[in-house]
């Protein structure tokens, strides 16, 4: 059996098409550790999606983080392969519009695809946080924001689930809404009333509508490990 004792070398794990992914995370991990694997196998940072079981168990890249060796000045794009060739989508620098940051997004021929919105704390909540802009759909925003008239409406209407949401989200803010790791919560994301993909942090992003262009969670994913 491949990565037992006998130092057979294991086949490459195999590129899964991004527009097949629905559930992926950020990872530099392929082969995680098995009883016959004893130190995982690591690769480059990638959105990965998990498949196989047990000793077959892979972490197949989606789409591949800028090389290391890519001058950090060069503008910001995703890939379709680790050597950073072949672009599959890019994000231009910040436009700063009411107090938010607006990252367009545009596939590989350059057209835009939507737009990545940064929301400055106490706008909407105490640390920031993102909206997805597809054409064509309602914004997409996530449960870590406040209701729309900020912390006092929500608080004013009442206790049970709503107010308990809230405090809760105020302390397990970190890494989906104000850049800093904290344990695992899930957000909900939603274009209207339809839930479109839920979140934990980069360790799982769970895609739920068809037509969300998965690009753009990419985007998302990007600028917030940039």
């Amino acid at each position: 059996m491949f990565g037992k004792n006998d130092n057979t070398p294991e086949p490459p794990v195999p590129t899964v098409p991004w527009a097949d992914a629905w559930e992926f995370g950020i990872s530099d991990e392929e082969r995680p550790v098995t009883p016959h694997r004893k130190q995982a196998v690591m690769g480059p940072r990638a959105f990965r999606v998990a498949q196989g079981r047990g000793a077959q168990r892979v972490l197949a890249p989606c789409a591949f983080f800028p090389p290391s060796s890519r001058p950090k000045a060069a503008e910001k794009g995703l890939y379709m392969d680790p050597e950073g060739h072949q672009l599959l989508c890019s994000v231009g620098e910040p436009e700063h519009v009411n107090g938010m940051r607006h990252y367009r997004v545009h596939d590989a021929h350059g057209e835009p695809i939507g737009t990545i919105r940064r929301i400055s704390p106490l706008k909407h909540a105490l640390k920031p946080t993102w909206r997805i802009d597809q054409p064509g759909r309602p914004e997409i925003t996530s449960s870590a924001e406040w209701a729309e008239g900020g912390r006092k409406e929500v608080v004013q209407r009442g206790a049970g689930k709503l107010l308990l949401g809230v405090v809760q989200a105020v302390a397990d803010m970190g890494a989906e809404g104000g850049d800093q790791p904290s344990k695992s919560r899930v957000l909900e994301w939603r274009s209207g009333k339809e839930l479109v993909m839920t979140s934990d942090h980069d360790a799982r992003y769970l895609i739920r509508a068809d037509w969300l262009d998965r690009r753009l969670v990419f985007a998302y994913g990007l600028l917030r490990n940039g």
